[in-house]
């Protein structure tokens, strides 16, 4: 049987768990951050003092792990853990690694509804058969300033120019490196996410909605 799929693709801060989240409740539909495995595994390097820029390792790494989990944490979330998981998401046997873990996930799930699955390679690379394909567009001024409130809410220090360009490193690092580089899926829908959140949902709701009453959507 054919598992229904949304994808949405998007940079660092452009609000994509929020809107995976919000379109995962509406539509019953299971919600899948790919984000999570690159930060896990950059949680246990970070664990275990690995250099992140040591490759041979961290395949020897990886190599035994079998399976991941793409459950949430906060610790996670942290400055030092996403710096982390922006430099080995540019190794290809890491991308891999976690795209395979990314299809098991869909794959093993008794989820009868779908899945709705965000990041930065996932309509374009990871399920280009997607029902659905989104883009989300917001401009690097508003996303440096939602992840520095962000992380100002989570206790942790933050500047807001380090972040700002922490925020252009990382779009330039996504949008121009060899493996998987961050684009607009073919045949997505891009949606604006710079505006108050309700204005985004209307879209959201525009697009998903004539797709899931509609001969689209199995």
């Amino acid at each position: 049987m054919k598992i229904n799929i949304i994808t949405i693709d998007g940079p660092a801060g452009s609000g994509k768990g929020k809107i995976a989240k919000y379109v995962a409740k509406k539509w019953k539909l299971k919600h899948l951050d790919s984000g999570i495995f690159y930060r896990r595994i950059a949680y246990i390097i970070s664990k275990k003092k690995i250099n992140p820029i040591d490759k041979i390792t961290i395949k020897i790494l990886i190599n035994d792990i079998d399976q991941i989990s793409s459950q949430k944490n906060k610790i996670l979330r942290s400055e030092k853990i996403s710096n982390i998981a922006s430099i080995i998401a540019e190794y290809k046997f890491v991308r891999d690694f976690v795209n395979t873990q990314q299809k098991l996930t869909v794959k093993k799930s008794k989820n009868k509804n779908g899945f709705v699955i965000d990041g930065r390679d996932i309509g374009s690379v990871v399920f280009k058969n997607a029902n659905i394909k989104l883009y989300i567009d917001v401009d690097v001024n508003i996303r440096a300033k939602r992840r520095h409130k962000q992380l100002i809410d989570m206790g942790e220090k933050s500047i807001y120019p380090k972040i700002l360009k922490d925020i252009k490193l990382r779009d330039k690092k996504d949008k121009s490196r060899k493996n998987s580089p961050l684009v607009i899926p073919r045949g997505a829908y891009i949606v604006d996410n710079s505006s108050k959140f309700s204005i985004t949902q209307n879209q959201l709701n525009i697009i998903i909605g004539k797709y899931i009453n509609g001969k689209y959507w199995n």
